[in-house]
């Protein structure tokens, strides 16, 4: 069974992870944001922003990096605002197809249960 980090972290811990932060200042971020690390960890870095960076090497979703990370969504968010702020990473947010119609992208719910059922395995 994989043993997530936040098992062994409390509410102190991500407060700290944030900076006392609840909201990212980035309301464009979703689930389904594709990350893209453009600069290396440097030393005396956030250690979670260093492993973002070095996950996100090449393109990888906001969920995944919650997953791996094993912190909640809402923190991963900030993390990664942080990271956009700074020119550290870029975001590509999901767009329409020119010529096609919005397709509908699945609900949280159903995403978050996915998830849970490929860390079960």
């Amino acid at each position: 069974m994989v043993r997530r980090e936040l098992d062994n972290e409390g509410p102190d811990r991500l407060y700290t992870v944030t900076g006392g932060r609840s909201q990212s200042d980035d309301p464009d971020l979703d689930l389904v944001t594709l990350i893209v690390s453009s600069a290396e960890p440097v030393p005396g870095m956030q250690s979670e922003h260093a492993r973002i960076l070095r996950m996100c090497v090449h393109p990888v979703a906001v969920v995944e990096i919650s997953a791996d990370l094993g912190l909640p969504v809402g923190v991963v968010k900030i993390l990664l605002s942080d990271l956009l702020r700074a020119n550290k990473v870029t975001a590509r947010h999901p767009r329409l197809t020119s010529g096609r119609a919005r397709t509908q992208l699945p609900d949280a719910a159903i995403l978050k249960k996915v998830l849970v059922g490929l860390h079960n395995l």
